[in-house]
This record gives C-alpha cells, structure tokens and sequence, in this order.
C-alpha cells in the first residue's frame, strides 16, 4: 500500500511539473491538493500550492495558507510569497515588516523592498535600493529596474520638489521617456516635458505596432496616461479648452487604470470651478471607484477631497462641504485648505463674524500659517467695509509689514480712509526696518553703505507721498537722504528746494546753487531735421490752426506756402446772371414763402367738400365762363425771355427748359384723344 502511496504521489509530482512548465497552474493546484491529502504536512506541496494560488490572482487564500501552517512554512521558506501576497492586497506596511524580518535579503525581496518603498512615498531609500540592485545584478529584468528608478526621480521632482540628478539613463523606451517628462512637470519644464511626450508616443507607437496581435484600440488605451499627461500641461499653460477636449477622449476610451480616471476627472472639475457643475457632479463619481486609494498618492487623493468639498460649495450642500473640510481637517490639522473652505462656507451663508472667528482660531494655534490666513481675515474685512480693521490685521504680519506690496496696499487703504498720518507711519515703520536691517549687515561698522534699492524706494514713495499731501516739512528728511545717496539726482534736488522754499528760503537759495547751469542743460538737437519730421511738421500745422494769423506770419517768414486751387462751382444749366437768385433756394420747398401746395388734382379734392348745397370758396374757378378769359398757367414756348422779374419768378435753380409746357400741353392732348369736340 506504501508502495502504491509512493507511485501516486511521483505521478502527481510528474504532472504537477508539466502543469507548471506549461502554465496551466489551475490544474497544477488538483495535482497538489491531490498530494496534501497524501501528506498534509508536506512543504514543498504547501510551497506549490501558495505558488499556484498566487499565478492564479487567489493572493488572500495563499496568504491563509501560509498563516494556517505557519510551523511548516517558517520565514526563512517562504518570506517573499508572503510579503507579495500582502503587497497584492494593499497591506504595505505588513509587507515591510515581513521584508524586514526576514533572515535572508534575497534579490526577490530587495526588488520587492523596492517597490514597497515606492508605494509608501518613501522615495529617498527607495532610490537606494533600485540603485543597489541595477549596480549588483545583471539580468534580463535590467531595463525594468532602470524604469523604476527614473520613476522615483520623477515622484521626487513631482511630490517633494527635489532638484532630480542626471541618471544617465538612455531614453530607449516610451516608459523613460514618460517618467522623464514627469520630472520635468516637477520643475516647472513644460515645453521640455511636451516635446519627451511626444517622443514617448512616438515610441509607444513603434513598439506596440511590432506585435501583429496588437489593435489600434490596444495602442491608444496605453497611449491614455501619456494622452493624459499631455492634457495636464496643456491646463497648466492655460490652453483649458485644448485640456478639456483630451481629457474627453481619453474618458471616452473607458480605459481600466482607475487611477487614470480619477485624476483625469478631478482635473476637469479644476477646470469647470463653479461652472458647469453639473457636468463635475458626474465626474467626480470617477473619483470614487473601488481602488482609487491605492493607485494614487497621497498628495493626489488629498487634492481631489479638496475638490469634492468645493464642489460641495458651490453646489449648496452646505453639510456635506462641512462634513468633507472637517474631515480633511482631522487628516491634516496643520493645512490650510479645510478652514479656508469652511470660512468660504460661512461667508456663502452671510456669517462673516463665526469667518473670521474661525480663522483667528486656527492662525493662535498654527502661528506658522498666520500670515496667509491674516491675509484673508483682512480680505473679508474689506468685503464687510472695516478698511481700518482690515489695515490694523495687515499690520500684525510683522513677516510682510516691510514689504513693498503691504506697504502699498496699507497706504492705499488709509488714503482711502484720509487717513494720511497712519499712512506716513507705515512708511515710517518700513524704512525703520530696512535701516535696522543695514546695521545688522554691517555688523556696527561705521563706513557708509549704500542702502538697497527696495529701501531707498520706500523713502522715495514716503516723499512723494508726503509732498502729494502738502507735508513739505516732513517730506525734507527724506529727500536729504535721497540726494545724500545720489548727488547727481536733479530731480530729488529740485524737490528739496521747492520743500525748503516754504520752511527755510536762505537754505532754498544755498541749495540751488548746486542746480546746474542752462548751458549743461542744453541738448545738441538738430532743429531743422526735427521740424522736418513727420510728427513735428504734424503738430506745427495743428498749432498754426489754433494760434493767429500773425503768430502763423512770424513762424512762416521767407516760406513759400502752397495755395490750393479752389474748385469752381457747378452752375445750373438754365442759370440767368441777370436774375437775381432766389434768397430762399437753400430752403426745402415746402418751408418757402410762395409754396402754394400740390397743384395735382387740386380741383379735384375740392368737389364735394362742405355741406350739402353750399358753394365753396373756389367755386369762381370751376366757371367754365372765366377760364377762356384767364391767362395761362404756364407761358408759351418761347416766351421765357418776356417774363419780368416779379417776386413770382422761379428761381433759377428751378427754372424748367423752354421746351417743358410744350411737353406737357402734348401729354394733356394724348389724354383728350378720342373725345368729342375739343379746344
């Protein structure tokens, strides 16, 4: 029976062998489960079969097993499979301390020391271990360790904003080239990034069209992250609809990297703000995919529950936007971002006071974050119309009471506010500071010291502004040092005198001996040649317009001026010289004193008006009796000369040809043709 026992069991080892050989591990597992019932306690069975469950993806039962025969399976066996099966379920830390633990650091478990290291953000050892390994290992998994390391160097650049080191890694593979590209992200390199981009689709393309079972879709759903990457430097140089339409395409492809997604989908809800919220609602559910955890970092996760709070905000879910920053708060109670979004919140619910009570609050118990959030206390002061509040906030930044930007805004606003004394003081209190600055520099030397250019700025603001103000007397100290400093500056001198003329004239007149004369003043210009320019010859004719005829005449003796030939007017054709122009041609016709109105169907509108049996006032007109008698309306041909000059007489702008009533006598014969009788 033993012997029986034996066979089976070799049999099974056979198969077990083949199995592995020829990657069939789910058959290889019946082969080995087959062998455990033989020999429950057989290591190198439990060993195949932790290995099998692996191959197959089942990394929670291995780990079990392992766990359940942990007498047999001691450490020193079967370290590395426990160490990756806890890496496989995203329990990092547990797979450090096996690492960690074991007796024995074999090249497995430094190239997964490695990768843990990376996954925990602990970037420094993490470059020390793959560099350990690329220098003390030679095998065919060299090209994958070089682009390991050249990740850390990007997640440095990235992340903690180190300055990364030249690897000397030749760029051969799109993996190199993207991770170069991330380094150069991190320092701020955009184009440079774009263009090894570029070079990284290029190679992807290349090496994936090699392989004949490769499709189109294969190749751009690994062409997404680089796709991605690209989008994101198109929105940090502002070309947001160019970053939009990428980020669409690559959504749109559906590609498996979670990861991918989410960071694509926060990006776009950086891009749509408060707008289009709708839209953002629907993207962050990405954000929210099962694993997204253990694909990103922490910093990335971090920004995208930023997001989700303000998206929350703007959307009105004033509880959710308080659970989310509240929540953020206890992760980080050091940062920024959650009060701010909370105080945001308060404002949104007009509660400016429990704002600024709340920024108080968090600046006493975080002095290293006063300043920014003094910065916004004052902001919301301004919004409530407290400017004097809001300059006495600035003020408590003793960081920035001396920098060029405070002492702008705090001047401004007390200007604002006529307040011009606590104005002058805060020149007063900066200009302090940069002189006590100088003497701790000099280490209490007594030789003069040029002061810097920011300090010799502020006394010259303090002066300009101080004589702006009518404080002549108090603005002299400072245009003393300013002239002290440069000698040679007139215009600083020409300021101080004009100070001293209403304080101390003698001093005045001393002074501007030191002015200098006007023959130093003069300027060799070529007179003639400037005239002859353009813009001066411009500008001359301009004057001589506004000024007289005799400033024109003493300007212009010994030119010769060009007359221009005036136009002769159009004269009408049948103008008379001998009749005297009408003085009412200019006037519209109907504005004249002799328009008589439409003589067109004049009788015509006059029939039948008024009542019934009564005659009008031009019923003489209508007597057939009186109309033979009646001179014409209009004078024969050829009777235009005879007409006397009457204040009758058409004016000759509408004197009508002498052939014109004949015209019209010859219409009226055409409209009586086929009548009876006639004239």
């Amino acid at each position: 029976a033993a012997a029986g026992g034996a066979g089976a069991a070799a049999a099974l080892w056979s198969e077990v062998n083949r199995c592995g050989q020829n990657g069939d591990f789910a058959r290889a597992l019946k082969s080995v489960n087959k062998i455990l019932q033989i020999s429950k306690d057989d290591v190198t069975a439990l060993q195949c079969k932790v290995v099998c469950l692996i191959q197959n993806g089942n990394f929670k039962e291995a780990l079990g097993v392992i766990n359940t025969h942990t007498k047999v399976l001691t450490s020193d066996i079967i370290a590395f499979e426990k160490a990756y099966c806890e890496y496989r379920l995203n329990r990092i830390e547990n797979a450090l301390k096996t690492i960690q633990s074991a007796s024995q650091q074999t090249d497995k478990l430094k190239e997964l020391y490695g990768q843990v290291l990376y996954r925990l953000e602990r970037y420094d050892e993490c470059l020390a271990a793959y560099r350990d390994l690329i220098r003390n290992s030679q095998d065919e998994y060299e090209e994958e360790r070089k682009t390991n390391l050249s990740a850390v160097v990007a997640a440095q650049s990235t992340w903690e904003k180190v300055m990364p080191e030249d690897l000397g890694l030749r760029e051969a593979t799109y993996e190199l080239c993207y991770n170069s590209a991330c380094a150069l992200i991190g320092q701020g390199k955009l184009n440079e990034a774009m263009k090894k981009l570029q070079k990284a689709e290029e190679l992807c393309r290349l090496s994936l069209s090699e392989d004949s079972d490769v499709t189109e879709e294969d190749i751009e759903a690994e062409l997404a992250i680089i796709h991605g990457q690209m989008a994101y430097i198109m929105q940090l140089q502002g070309r947001t609809e160019d970053a939009l339409q990428l980020y669409n395409q690559i959504i749109k492809l559906k590609p498996t990297d979670v990861g991918l997604l989410a960071v694509i989908a926060n990006n776009i809800i950086t891009i749509n703000k408060d707008q289009n919220v709708f839209d953002s609602k629907k993207k962050v559910k990405l954000t929210n995919a099962e694993g997204v955890e253990h694909k990103l970092s922490k910093k990335q996760l971090q920004a995208i529950e930023f997001n989700k709070a303000l998206l929350a905000m703007y959307t009105n879910q004033a509880d959710q936007c308080r659970k989310l920053s509240a929540s953020l708060q206890s992760q980080s109670p050091e940062h920024l971002l959650p009060v701010l979004i909370q105080a945001a919140q308060l404002c949104r619910e007009k509660q400016h006071a429990k704002a600024i009570v709340l920024l108080q609050d968090f600046a006493d118990q975080h002095p290293a974050s006063a300043a920014e959030i003094k910065l916004t206390m004052a902001q919301l002061k301004i919004a409530q119309g407290s400017v004097t509040k809001a300059c006495m906030i600035l003020r408590s930044i003793e960081e920035l009471q001396h920098k060029p930007g405070m002492v702008s805004a705090l001047v401004t606003m007390y200007s604002h506010e006529e307040d011009i004394d606590s104005a002058i003081e805060v020149f007063a209190q900066a200009i302090q500071w940069y002189q006590q600055f100088q003497a701790r520099t000099n280490d209490g030397c007594c030789v003069f010291q040029p002061k810097s250019p920011v300090h010799l700025l502020l006394i010259r603001e303090a002066a300009n502004f101080k004589l702006k103000h009518g404080r002549k007397k108090e603005a002299i100290s400072d245009l003393e040092e300013l002239w002290k400093q440069n000698p040679k500056d007139v215009h600083t001198l020409a300021q101080l005198i004009s100070a001293y003329s209403l304080v101390d004239p003698e001093k005045a007149k001393v002074l501007s001996k030191h002015l200098p004369s006007s023959d130093t003043l003069s300027l060799k210009v070529d007179v003639d040649a400037l005239e002859n320019s353009h813009g001066a010859t411009y500008v001359r004719k301009k004057a001589s317009k506004l000024t007289g005829d005799n400033q024109q005449k003493e300007q212009g003796q010994g030119e010769v001026k060009k007359k221009k030939k005036k136009k002769k007017g159009k004269l009408p054709k049948n103008y008379d010289p001998k009749v005297t122009p009408d003085p009412e041609r200019w006037l519209p016709m109907r504005e004249r004193s002799y328009y008589r109105g439409r003589k067109k169907g004049k009788k015509k509108d006059q029939v039948g008006k008024g009542t019934q049996g009564s005659t009008t006032a031009g019923s003489s007109e209508l007597d057939a009796s009186r109309t033979a008698s009646s001179p014409p309306t209009s004078p024969r041909p050829g009777s235009a000369a005879a007409v006397s000059a009457t204040s009758n007489v058409i004016p000759p702008r509408h004197q009508k040809p002498a052939g014109a009533p004949a015209t019209k006598k010859k219409q009226q014969q055409k409209k009586k043709k086929g009548t009876k009788g006639g004239w």
